[in-house]
């Protein structure tokens, strides 16, 4: 495991004999076949000797690969960049990688040689003035005169009817909170005139009037009716 963890360098005389990483396979010579046509045996021990190099420096590249991605991943972890922000990195690389192309480039150089030649050409000039004469001739016409003016019109009516309703109803809550205020002022004095305080003492009256009623009734209630003040006789016989 710890040749897995560390760094792989290309340069070192271990390259590619990682722990259970590649096996030596025996090739029987028998299997192979007879050589190709045009090469000898020498040459074609040495082109296979050669490819079994490769691949194995393939293998070796690969598993350098993978532990940088790894090294990387856990880099970005400890920065807090998330999936997100790599991806829009991305994005925003291949864009730069496009714009700067010289496919781009040159896409871009002849679409400008186009709009060129399109706005120089002679029906384009002619289309442009025919739309500008339209343009002025329609600014000018009396229909579009009177329509710019009933728009306007509509518009200064409409501004003046919100105004006025803004004024009423503002008007109303001033009439509302002077009323209150008049009616609040105007309660001491009313308690003070002649008529309230005589409406004060009818109303004094007839309850003193109910509650003396009342307490009669209570004690007629208490006293047992024929023996209030009458001594008791003396029924014996003589």
């Amino acid at each position: 495991m710890e040749s897995a963890s560390q760094d792989i360098n290309l340069n070192s005389p271990n390259k590619g004999l990682l722990a259970d990483a590649m096996t030596d396979v025996p090739v029987d010579n028998a299997a192979r076949g007879a050589a190709p046509e045009g090469l000898t045996l020498a040459e074609e021990e040495e082109l296979r000797a050669e490819l079994a190099k490769v691949e194995e420096e393939i293998g070796t590249l690969r598993q350098v690969l993978a532990a940088k991605e790894r090294h990387c991943g856990e880099l970005k972890r400890k920065l807090g960049l998330t999936p997100l922000d790599g991806l829009k990195q991305n994005l925003s690389k291949s864009w730069h990688d496009v714009q700067v192309s010289n496919a781009y480039v040159k896409t871009s150089e002849k679409l400008g040689e186009w709009n060129d030649k399109v706005t120089q050409s002679d029906l384009y000039l002619s289309a442009s003035s025919t739309l500008e004469d339209w343009n002025e001739k329609l600014t000018q016409s009396e229909a579009y005169k009177k329509t710019q003016e009933t728009l306007s019109q509509a518009g200064q009516k409409t501004s003046a009817a919100l105004s006025n309703v803004g004024s009423v109803i503002s008007r109303k809550l001033g009439d509302m909170s002077g009323y209150s205020i008049r009616h609040s002022i105007s309660m001491p004095a009313m308690r003070n005139s002649a008529t309230f305080k005589s409406f004060e003492d009818r109303v004094g009256t007839i309850k003193s009037r109910v509650v003396g009623s009342r307490e009669n009734s209570t004690d007629g209630l208490h006293s047992p009716s024929g023996a209030g003040d009458k001594p008791p006789q003396d029924n014996a016989p003589f």
